[in-house]
């Protein structure tokens, strides 16, 4: 379990096999980042940058593998931006992105930590 995980204390019986879970600031933050990540479309994004040659993606690159206009790609590119799940620099006209460091790992991490039954780790 995290740090983020409230242990129960003083439980009735019926309720021993609940011990613990995680706190309502965590759970937001995690349904946050999970939401941004829970659309087909940002799926697609996220799947786009991480398979690109060199780890980035200009923004003008996304409109035909999505078959989306360019304003549609940016609201979906600030979503992701905004959970912290991609980075982009300005360069000139265009905002390259990628994958913000680690933060893929760290969502499936953290998802694994609250629905994974303590003791089974492997």
């Amino acid at each position: 379990m995290t740090d983020s995980t409230t242990m129960i204390s003083g439980s009735d019986p019926c309720c021993a096999g609940s011990t613990g879970w995680i706190d309502r600031g965590t759970a937001d933050a995690l349904a946050t980042r999970l939401a941004a990540a829970a659309d087909p479309v940002r799926l697609q994004v996220l799947s786009i940058i991480a398979n690109a040659p060199a780890g980035e993606v200009c923004a003008c690159d996304f409109v035909g593998p999505l078959e989306k206009s360019q304003p549609t790609v940016s609201h979906h590119l600030k979503v992701l931006t905004e959970a912290g799940l991609v980075e982009g620099d300005k360069r000139g006209r265009w905002i390259w992105y990628r994958l913000a460091a680690s933060a893929v790992d760290d969502l499936a991490g953290s998802l694994g930590s609250i629905v994974v039954p303590a003791g089974t780790e492997s």
